[in-house]
């Protein structure tokens, strides 16, 4: 009765018609949309239902139709989508041969074969055309609406034009929707009163056909709108659709309109939108810019000309500007009446595209406090030349120019500069023991991958509600993950506290010595409390680390990590993150010959740089890369860039003090427990084990060659005995080796606490005092070790005489008897005594430890 194009049928048309319907592939939508649950009053209903044509199928589905009694009742989505719901080897039942055994399944496996299959419904909305005019306005502005049972997407309305272009994709999920039917809409947007529909098509669910990646994309096709016109179905345009069922693995998922974002009301609701699709991002690539200041010739400072004993004496120091970062000379250290010389370095992190140029500034202090611009120099980052070795670089000549002042006849000056963009070291954005990459910044010198890191985030369970929105709890989980230069951002999960993301994501890998970092936090941008807020944060969740060198190769492991996160109230445990994790090798030749390599580059060890300027560089490099990862759609934003690189690793903390002066503790309790076990050996606690350590000793001072082989032998056994209680798993976060569960409020404030201090004084001051204390005992403790080194020395400097002349005699007469008498038998006897019986032994300390207490020490002369 009504005419109807299915979506698995070509449309006909002639050849006009065939040049404007040539296929192409979508662009990624810059236009919003608004993805709302349907209203109970907008859900009435239709008399006429579009079914789209089933595909065609062969002979042998024939043959099993005329086997098989024919169903009563249609499935509207084809079972056993999900990797859960079908054993292995069984048929799924979606139409076009996506059962397991079918060659589509096992691309999809190869590609999406760490997390579960997860099956959606995408409509993709391309353009409209031949609308009619609205008897009211005179005009059309448009908007097509996607509905699929309670949910609806729907585009923005384009003013004044009558064939708009959208390119947008809907997706549904599975799980979420029990219709049969799919019905799309266009509506001409009224600002006075209800939506008018222009027109309407509907798709049989059921009947939508399967695309698995890497197939191309479907391409879209004209539809016809029918619409009501005095009583009857009358057409009232065409509009460009793609209907088809896929799954995560789709490239249409990153940027499609998900059903699971259709609570996401209020504000701008295409901008909330946009911060819930999953996004990968990309470090910028990162140099080391070294300037040279050599000197500058014919600069006139302040007062030279006027008073020349005035400007000879002033200080004139250079300073270099690149983008937020100020580095400056210390004042020249040879001058003539208009010649200066610095030779110092300045060694700044700038980050491609080179958007802020170097500005030299030469300056002189005329007076306390005030410093005058003599001249300065604009200088791109692009003259500048890119080493990739340690070859020394030619310097250039750069006129100055005045600043701030009329330009008086005489001439600026001009500065000497050695500057080069360094290729050969690796940018630190990252703490060294988190590092993810150590690759140079030149692709040139980058060595083959050796390895392929496979990463599922499965999903989070038990989430803690981080936010209360209209009187109850809840929370917008997403999770980021960053290896290398590569940074991966799932799509959030809206109102959920077990979100399921089934996402994977691929790294190369470079060293095996790396960490993985992930991160689950809580969407903040989302809803009508953030609409005009720029005040907000997303919160943190928790965060896991992975160290590739604990993965077992080509092996998948799937794990759940705690998710625990320090608040000012004390630890949180927020749930935990399910992820599958895959680390395939390449050869293991490479892999073994990587552990024999350097950490960093050939650069850092031919000409280091020094710890301080590490420390400066890297707080360079991580402020560049935030602020680019910010300017990203959607924004990865600071908190998060800075939460990954762990940006307040270098604030003091007391709770990470005490946790790492337990591990220097638990690593000496090994050595210790042996000292204890000797002691109990001298002292004949166990006379069996006495007499057999003492036949060992023997034994091994008979035959000293059997030593290094036997202690070789003993930790290798150790070694072998150790396999079996190996760990099945990566380790995750241990808030009890970080001293984070007993931890004092007051402790956890202060670590969270902003730099410079936002805490009232007198929390300051009690936080000093008590800091006081605590350096106070730790000096005690460097001034005993210093001590007891001084003490070592003082043996042959004289300061005692009669130490050091006691000394010298025991050391000249030990000299004598060790070259007459075998080292093996002085050996015996020195250790025959050490474990002599308790009967022979004691109590009083030994003349040995007396004699080393009563030595001096430059502790007598300190104030």
């Amino acid at each position: 009765m009504y005419s109807f194009v299915p979506p698995c049928m070509p449309f006909l048309a002639g050849d006009g018609e065939a040049d404007r319907l040539t296929n192409r592939r979508a662009r990624s939508s810059a236009a919003g949309a608004a993805i709302l649950p349907a209203s109970p009053s907008m859900a009435y209903a239709y008399p006429y239902v579009f079914r789209a044509q089933a595909p065609p199928v062969s002979v042998e589905d024939h043959k099993a139709k005329d086997a098989a009694p024919a169903p009563q009742v249609k499935e509207q989505w084809p079972a056993g989508g999900s990797r859960s719901a079908s054993p292995r080897g069984a048929g799924t039942g979606w139409p076009d041969g996506l059962g397991s055994g079918s060659g589509e399944s096992q691309r999809l496996a190869s590609a999406y074969d760490l997390v579960e299959t997860m099956h959606y419904l995408y409509v993709r909305v391309v353009k409209v055309r031949g609308l009619p005019a609205s008897a009211v306005t005179g005009g059309c502005r448009p908007y097509v609406e996607v509905r699929v049972d309670n949910y609806r997407g729907a585009t923005r309305h384009c003013e004044g034009k009558e064939s708009p272009e959208w390119n947008l994709v809907f997706a549904f999920s599975r799980d979420r929707v029990q219709a049969t039917v799919l019905e799309v809409f266009v509506r001409d947007r009224d600002a006075l009163g209800r939506d008018d529909c222009v027109g309407r098509v509907a798709f049989d669910i059921a009947e939508a056909p399967v695309r698995v990646p890497p197939d191309s994309p479907l391409a879209p096709q004209w539809y016809r709108l029918e619409g009501s016109a005095g009583g009857r179905m009358v057409a009232n345009g065409e509009v460009m659709l793609a209907v088809w069922v896929g799954t995560q693995a789709d490239e249409a998922f990153p940027d499609a309109w998900h059903a699971t974002a259709a609570s996401v009301l209020g504000g701008d609701g295409g901008a909330a939108v946009h911060n819930t699709r999953s996004k990968v991002y990309v470090t910028p690539k990162l140099w080391y810019l070294r300037v040279g200041v050599l000197e500058a010739q014919d600069v006139v400072p302040p007062g030279a000309c006027a008073t020349p004993d005035k400007g000879r004496h002033a200080e004139v120091f250079a300073k270099v500007q690149v983008g937020g970062t100020v580095l400056r000379t210390r004042p020249c250290t040879t001058r003539g009446p208009t010649n200066l010389a610095w030779n110092e370095e300045l060694v700044f992190a700038v980050a491609e595209p080179f958007e802020d140029p170097a500005v030299l500034i030469i300056e002189a202090r005329v007076h306390p406090g005030k410093d005058e611009i003599v001249g300065r120099a604009l200088l791109p980052l692009t003259i500048f030349e890119k080493r990739l070795d340690c070859r020394p670089v030619q310097s250039q000549w750069f006129s100055l120019e005045h600043f701030g002042r009329p330009a008086p006849a005489v001439f600026a000056g001009r500065v000497h500069l050695r500057a080069c963009l360094e290729g050969a070291y690796h940018v630190m954005e990252e703490p060294t023991m988190y590092a993810s990459d150590t690759r140079p910044t030149a692709r040139q010198l980058w060595r083959p991958p050796i390895g392929v890191l496979e990463v599922g985030v499965l999903g989070a369970q038990g989430l803690t509600p981080m936010k209360t929105v209209d009187g109850r709890g809840m929370t917008d989980a997403y999770c980021v993950a960053k290896y290398g230069q590569k940074w991966v951002r799932t799509r959030t999960v809206v109102d959920s506290c077990s979100p399921r993301w089934n996402e994977q994501y691929t790294w190369e890998v470079y060293d095996p010595c790396t960490v993985l970092t992930l991160a689950v936090f809580d969407n903040c941008h989302l809803g009508s409390a953030s609409a005009g807020n720029g005040a907000l944060r997303d919160q943190r969740i928790g965060k896991v680390r992975i160290r590739l060198s604990t993965l077992e190769m080509d092996k998948t492991r799937t794990s759940a990590h705690p998710l625990v996160v320090l608040h000012p109230s004390g630890l949180r445990k927020n749930g935990e993150l399910c992820l599958a994790v895959r680390l395939t090798c390449l050869t293991l030749g490479s892999v073994v010959r990587m552990y024999g390599q350097p950490l960093l580059p050939k650069a850092h060890y031919v000409q280091p740089l020094t710890v301080v300027q590490l420390d400066s560089l890297r707080r360079q490099a991580m402020s560049i890369v935030a602020a680019r990862l910010s300017r990203a759609e959607p924004p990865l934003r600071r908190e998060v860039v800075e939460y990954m690189l762990d940006a307040d690793s270098l604030v003091w903390s007391i709770r990470r003090s005490k946790a790492n002066f337990f591990r220097v503790t638990a690593l000496l309790s090994g050595a210790a427990s042996t000292v204890r076990w000797l002691a109990d050996v001298c002292r004949w606690k166990n006379p069996a084990t006495t007499v057999l350590v003492h036949v060992l000793f023997v034994t091994l001072m008979c035959f000293p060659e059997l030593i290094l082989p036997t202690m070789f032998l003993y930790m290798s056994t150790a070694g072998l005995w150790n396999y079996r209680r190996r760990p099945r798993r990566p380790p995750s976060m241990d808030a009890g080796l970080s001293c984070a569960e007993a931890t004092h409020p007051d402790e956890l404030d202060e670590e969270l606490d902003t730099f410079p201090t936002s805490r009232p004084n007198a929390v300051v001051r009690l936080r000093y005092d008590r800091l006081r204390s605590v350096a106070g005992r730790i000096q005690t403790v460097v001034g005993d070790v210093a001590t007891q080194g001084e003490r070592i020395r003082s043996l042959l400097t004289w300061r005692d005489p009669r130490a050091t002349a006691l000394f010298t005699a025991f050391c000249l007469v030990a000299a004598a008897v060790l070259y007459v008498t075998p080292v093996r038998v002085v050996s015996l006897v020195v250790g025959l005594y050490v474990l002599r019986h308790p009967r022979f032994r004691g109590r009083m300390p030994s003349a040995a430890g007396n004699f080393f207490k009563r030595l001096p020490s430059q502790a007598d002369t300190m104030l």
